[in-house]
């Protein structure tokens, strides 16, 4: 009788154990499951809010602007690589090479934008084509390259000072749009620089042609 008492106790507290086990498995879980499951709650809408934060709002016109520039910043330093071999002013060689230390660096900044915006990064070459039958402002046409690389001396200071006021005349027209219509901080103060920066070039080129 006694043995089959300590056979009974000995079951249920087995099976107490058990289910206190069950219990706490259950609690645990629930505390995990819970944990994760508002640590994912709390964390993701500020991780997809932090994103946006992070880099700021931005808007089709930044887009537009950024896609826009690319080209035709790929295109005024095509044309300043040209002055060292070509030109004979040492003011147009020193402009040239101000303008390639300028735009470079901004093309990769607003490549690196498209990317984070998951939009595409214009391609070499093919966008300039499309960007000259768009009649995208100051962009110079195939002739107008071909006959500059084809020019040296006297004839490539004009020409490519003539060429690169008409260019930046452009630039300084999309910078302006962008400062009208584009919601993102970093574009619209990059627009702001090239305003300055080539607005002043313009300057300088049309003092050097004597018309000021």
């Amino acid at each position: 009788m006694n043995k089959h008492r300590s056979v009974m106790r000995r079951t249920a507290a087995v099976a107490a154990a058990g289910a206190a086990a069950v219990v706490l498995a259950a609690c645990g879980s629930n505390g995990d499951s819970t944990a994760g499951h508002d640590g994912h709650i709390s964390g993701q809408p500020s991780m997809s809010a932090s994103a946006p934060a992070a880099q700021g709002q931005h808007n089709a016109a930044d887009v537009a602007f950024s896609k826009g520039m690319i080209p035709h910043h790929r295109q005024a330093v095509e044309m300043a690589d040209l002055a060292p071999s070509r030109a004979e002013s040492a003011e147009v060689k020193t402009l040239a090479e101000e303008i390639k230390k300028a735009q470079d660096p901004e093309i990769k900044t607003m490549s690196g934008w498209l990317t984070s915006w998951g939009e595409q990064v214009p391609a070499e070459g093919a966008m300039d084509h499309s960007a000259h039958g768009a009649g995208m402002a100051g962009m110079m046409s195939a002739e107008e390259m071909a006959k500059l690389e084809k020019s040296s001396g006297k004839a490539f200071d004009t020409a490519f000072m003539e060429l690169m006021i008409k260019h930046h005349e452009g630039a300084v027209a999309m910078a302006r749009t962008e400062q009208k219509d584009g919601a993102y901080q970093p574009a619209k103060d990059m627009a702001a620089a090239i305003i300055t920066s080539q607005t002043a070039e313009i300057t300088r080129m049309n003092q050097l042609l004597g018309k000021n």
